[in-house]
């Protein structure tokens, strides 16, 4: 994508939940170009996780793979705003009103990524399936217009962190897309590493 392609974005995104699933929407959002902003109180399961069902990585510890993911996301230029906890997030005109214990923060789209935590879900009045669990569609939005849920709060009992990822990445491009007006889609080339990463680009 073109840097004019980028600037002409001016969409904002807040990511309640700094897991697996919140930082991979957040990565792909903000790598296309719409400012993001990630609110991670730091209560992911993968603390307690070690990883050696995830394709693509042998083994790995899950406090090892959250600093790895968040470095990622920060390289990209994420405001990842650690340790600050979202305590409301409320509908406001066309967009978002998100409140935390030190600020209030408005943005075009939400995605939710707090685990097995739907109270947010519960108070912005998300449908719920008869299993008790936020209902979404395949592009992992909720029946309010702009707000989105992944991992855990979609599904009973489906923790996995490949799953997780896969919903947040489904969130973004669904966000992208729509900001976009056409089908998007995230496809980088090793032309694409070298551009980004220079040196740095593993072969």
């Amino acid at each position: 994508m073109s840097d004019s392609d980028e600037s002409a974005l001016d969409a904002s995104i807040i990511v309640v939940g700094g897991g697996p699933a919140g930082l991979s929407a957040a990565l792909f959002t903000q790598k296309n170009g719409l400012e993001t902003t990630v609110f991670d109180a730091d209560e992911t399961w993968m603390h307690k996780a070690h990883l050696f069902n995830y394709l693509g990585i042998g083994s790995v510890g899950g406090s090892e793979f959250m600093a790895t993911a968040r470095q990622q996301v920060d390289d990209f230029g994420v405001d990842r705003r650690q340790g600050e906890e979202v305590t409301s997030v409320e509908e406001a005109g066309d967009g978002f009103v998100v409140e935390t214990e030190e600020d209030s923060y408005e943005a075009d789209y939400v995605i939710l990524a707090t685990g097995a935590n739907r109270d947010i879900a519960e108070e912005l009045g998300c449908a719920f399936t008869d299993e008790e669990v936020v209902d979404v569609d395949v592009d992992m939005e909720t029946s309010v217009d702009g707000v989105y849920a992944t991992g855990a709060m979609v599904r009973p009992e489906e923790w996995q962190a490949a799953i997780a990822v896969g919903d947040g990445a489904a969130a973004a491009l669904n966000i992208l897309s729509t900001e976009k007006g056409e089908y998007y889609h995230d496809f980088d080339v090793p032309d694409d590493a070298a551009r980004v990463f220079g040196e740095h680009v593993a072969e």
